[in-house]
């Protein structure tokens, strides 16, 4: 299966770990729940699922890497304890809990989230002492005499043996107390997550036109060559970091991430071109409606791969404009109910010293709240951006708030500015929107591109949320001659086969 597959997959097994019945007690004890071993090469993506897992079910996470751990971690450290029975004295071996299972408690009191995922990961790769270990552990969640807690479920991770040398290859015995999973890379299913997470379009576009160097391992004559999914989305943080701060981006930089030096030759010839291309198209100009005849005509004679890199970028432009209007808007959709709680009303607008502590005891509330979640991995880079620009709002208005006899006001004009500000950008990225089908229907003139523009539309979350509040009248046009809703989800797989026959495959 791939990795979205083994998501859902995991998703539902920890629900129904959690499930509880009629007297609140589990429906299938812990000691009875078969941990999950998800057996996968590495950079497929197994820790990140565990992390979306947790968020998503509003629980905690504690990971742990088995290679990291010896016997007396994992176990315990021993120690001598005193003990007495009718009159006989005895000193008996005890040990202190587990590192990892005290890690847990830690969580529990720190956060007050008293569910959970542990992830084991590597856990084929144990120490030779600690390995007679593991087979107690994952009949009778046991380590040591230190037992896991009611409530989390425990999920495992490991690389197959032609991956690392360092795997222990697990008996029936073992292997009869897990639910196996085994996850195989897949360019598809990564394709929407990168899309999601802002991965940088000439990457995208590269893989769509060399789908075979998304993930790549293999002998040579130098060592093991290899090309991962983590390898991609950790050159593409990098590359927007090298691009904002003016740096040239070469070969010596893509081959700390890409090992192999074939497809760092062919990503670093591609990304020269994908530059000439944003340069030579001028995007920004497009986005706006300055669409030159120009332009226009150099992309009816470009080749597929051109085509599609241009296509990329106005994408990718667009999509990261509607991301940072919607995260701002949803920032201030939580934000208004926090404000309510001290509006001192009407009746009392003279009531500053109220609306002055409310104000600092929301802001401590926030605060605590992100500290707890991010301590149990609970909260997504967005939900954290979203709080923290609540916390900067009541720390900048708290400011101006002290300064005035009527608090309250001052915090209502800050809010309804910003509140401005939201829907005047959302203008304009509808504008962009409109534009961009506009250039699309003239330039490629109904080609296989429009097929893949109105499809990325549709199934990006953010450009699919964008167009239902606000609405895109080029976009429903397409959408409609294209007959995408019919076609629903098979869409997808039309417009990967497409871009495959253009491509020579």
């Amino acid at each position: 299966m791939n990795i979205g597959q083994a998501k859902e997959y995991i998703k539902q097994t920890v629900k129904l770990y959690l499930t509880k019945g009629e007297f609140g007690e589990y429906e299938i004890p812990v000691v009875n729940q078969r941990p999950v071993f998800l057996l996968g090469a590495p950079g497929v993506g197994k820790t990140a699922i565990m992390e979306q897992i947790a968020q998503e079910l509003n629980i905690a996470l504690v990971s742990y890497s088995m290679t990291h751990h010896t016997r007396q971690s994992a176990i315990g450290l021993p120690f001598i304890k005193h003990e007495e029975y009718e009159g006989m004295s005895y000193d008996v071996t005890e040990y202190t809990m587990s590192e990892i299972i005290a890690s847990i408690y830690e969580i529990m009191r720190e956060t007050g989230i008293k569910e959970g995922i542990l992830f084991l990961d590597e856990i084929n790769c144990v120490s030779e002492t600690l390995a007679p270990s593991m087979l107690q552990f994952l009949q009778y969640k046991v380590f040591g005499r230190h037992r896991v807690p009611d409530g989390w479920v425990i999920v495992t991770a490991g690389n197959p043996p032609e991956f690392n040398k360092s795997v222990r290859e697990f008996d029936v015995a073992i292997l009869d107390r897990l639910k196996v999973m085994n996850v195989e890379a897949d360019y598809r299913t990564w394709k929407e997550y990168a899309l999601e997470q802002g991965v940088h379009p000439a990457i995208i576009s590269f893989l769509d036109l060399k789908k075979e160097y998304f993930y790549l391992i293999e002998n040579t004559v130098n060592g093991r060559a290899y090309v991962t999914a983590r390898g991609w989305e950790d050159l593409s943080q990098m590359i927007r970091l090298y691009e904002d701060a003016g740096m040239s981006i070469d070969d010596t930089l893509i081959d700390q991430y890409i090992r192999n030096d074939s497809v760092v030759k062919e990503f670093g010839a591609y990304y020269e071109l994908y530059c000439k291309y944003k340069r030579d198209y001028h995007v920004e100009d497009i986005l706006k409606g300055k669409i030159s005849d120009e332009i226009t005509e150099r992309a009816k004679k470009a080749g597929f791969d051109e085509r599609l890199s241009l296509l990329s970028m106005l994408m990718d432009r667009v999509i990261a404009d509607v991301r940072s209007n919607l995260n701002d808007a949803d920032y201030l959709v939580a934000l208004n109910p926090m404000l309510k709680t001290f509006n001192p009303g009407a009746g009392d607008a003279g009531n500053r010293d109220s609306v002055l502590t409310g104000m600092l005891s929301v802001n401590d509330k926030l605060r605590n709240d992100l500290k707890s979640m991010k301590k149990a991995s609970a909260v997504s880079k967005e939900d954290e951006r979203i709080k923290r620009l609540c916390i900067r709002f009541m720390e900048e208005a708290y400011k101006e708030a002290l300064k005035s006899d009527e608090p309250f006001e001052v915090i209502r004009s800050r809010y309804n500015s910003e509140l401005k500000t939201v829907k005047d950008t959302s203008v304009q990225i509808k504008g962009e929107l409109e534009s961009l089908f506009d250039y699309a229907q003239k330039a490629f003139e109904g080609g296989n591109e429009m097929l893949i523009l109105v499809t990325e539309m549709t199934v990006n979350s953010y450009t699919s949320r964008f167009i239902a509040r606000y609405g895109c009248d080029n976009y429903m046009k397409f959408k409609g001659e294209l007959m995408l809703d019919e076609r629903g989800s098979l869409m997808k797989d039309e417009v990967r086969e497409l871009m495959e026959m253009n491509n020579g495959k």
